[in-house]
């Protein structure tokens, strides 16, 4: 940190006796546990006290992150997508300096309980599914599906009832740009229809698809109790869950470790966390934190986050990102 952003940093922090001296980390539910896992080790290894770390949700960590400077705000924030060029503005007009660290990959999984039907989808099968307009006899009509059957004979016979994340969830927003909107346009007609992309990421609102909050923990559970559902959260959490839920496949893909890292899985994104640089020098342990995060064995290929579902970034990824979080490189956009 420069002299400068130091003395606004601790002139920002001087209103209590001292800086508070425990890290506070917000945001995606999907990097929360390697957060988590992460936070334990370095608890553990150090003598820094352990990182808090909170579930609130990509869209919501970046509110509190990107709102200002001072012990009163979070000094880091996970996101299960990259930061967005209006919250970047509003980050940088609060005076905030994000330091972004990708961390991985991950799938977006369509799971239900291992007690339910097998599914096999397409993309456009996905949107057809969740859509909440979607083309029928040359014309845009509210979504009329109501059996997975009803859109193709070969799909089961049950009722679509999808559980999936909330509009503030960063997996909301790679799934209605990867998934709906690869799916839009692979259905036939739907181009001739001027389905705009915006109108490719709208979801229906007729109880077909139900918002089940930030806790994906919770999908999981409502997915064992009714084996009719399907859930839709990162990959990490089906792995972490295989006894009690499968994955669908999409185009004929698994969802497996192997095929995501190797890109064949069609629905897959990038991992992140953000530091704030201000606070850097002023909270104790932000420096070591990343230090531990970015160790090769954390994120490396044989690391303790690929047990728990991470999907390792290529080796010369890696160490370019590490050095750049080792000389707190600002991002730029």
């Amino acid at each position: 940190m420069s002299a400068t952003a130091l003395a606004v940093a601790t002139t920002v922090f001087a209103g209590g006796a001292m800086a508070r001296d425990q890290i506070q980390i917000v945001g995606s539910s999907t990097v929360f546990p390697f957060s988590t896992a992460v936070a334990e080790q370095f608890g553990q290894k150090t003598s820094f006290k352990t990182p808090v770390v909170e579930s609130t949700g990509s869209g919501g960590g970046m509110k509190l992150f990107c709102a200002g400077v001072g012990e009163g705000t979070p000094d880091m924030t996970n996101s299960s997508r990259r930061i967005k060029k209006s919250e970047f503005e509003t980050c940088t007009a609060n005076g905030v300096t994000p330091v972004e660290v990708k961390i991985g990959f991950d799938g977006i999984v369509l799971a239900n309980s291992k007690a339910g039907a097998t599914f096999n989808l397409t993309l456009a099968q996905v949107f057809l599914a969740l859509a909440k307009e979607v083309p029928v006899d040359g014309k845009l009509v509210a979504n009329p599906y109501v059996n997975w059957s009803d859109i193709d004979p070969s799909l089961p016979t049950t009722k679509i009832e999808v559980l999936g994340p909330p509009p503030t969830s960063g997996t909301r927003d790679a799934f209605v740009e990867i998934a709906m909107e690869g799916g839009c346009k692979a259905v036939p007609g739907a181009k001739d229809l001027g389905l705009a992309k915006k109108k490719c990421h709208e979801i229906r609102e007729d109880g077909a698809f139900i918002e089940a909050g930030e806790n994906d923990n919770l999908i999981v559970q409502k997915l064992e109790a009714n084996p009719n559902a399907v859930g839709i959260f990162g990959f990490s959490f089906l792995d972490q869950n295989a006894d009690k839920i499968q994955g669908s496949q999409i185009g004929g893909v698994e969802p497996t470790f192997e095929n995501i890292a190797a890109g064949d899985y069609p629905v897959s994104r990038s991992l992140f966390f953000y530091i704030k640089k201000e606070h850097v020098g002023v909270i104790p342990g932000i420096e070591e934190y990343a230090a531990e995060f970015t160790a090769d064995g954390t994120w490396g290929d044989e690391g303790y986050l690929s047990e728990k579902g991470l999907i390792p970034l290529p080796t010369a990824d890696r160490e370019k990102i590490g050095a750049d979080v080792k000389a707190m490189t600002p991002l730029s956009m």
